[in-house]
């Protein structure tokens, strides 16, 4: 039998959903939008689309999913290059980390 003094807290159970939520944060991907910047010609005037959409790695593995297309590139900047013709030029929009996780998916969203 085990006896812990006032003084001293009690060993804390281990919480298995509390582990999965942390590692899956600490690890999670860079999430990023590619948008496709258009020009109007002859104009200062632009249009703008989000045409796919990123995660980074971090490990110099980034992909990319939109239009029916998946594309495994070696970093971010290339992705910009990929997605940039002419005048039309892409630029990412990086999204914040997120803070927040669940098991449930319903409280994901």
């Amino acid at each position: 039998m085990v006896t812990v003094s006032p003084e001293q807290p009690g060993p804390e159970s281990f919480d298995l959903g509390k582990e999965l939520r942390a590692l899956a944060l600490a690890t999670a991907p860079r999430l990023f939008a590619v948008a496709r910047i258009h020009p109007y010609e002859g104009t200062d005037e632009v249009d703008v689309e989000i045409a796919a959409w990123g995660m980074d790695y971090g490990d110099g593995r980034t992909e990319v999913v939109g239009s029916g297309q998946r594309l495994v590139l070696s970093s971010p900047e290339r992705v910009e290059a990929w997605f940039s013709r002419g005048a039309v030029t892409a630029q990412l929009v990086w999204l914040a980390p997120s803070t927040g996780a669940s098991l449930d998916p319903g409280l994901a969203a």
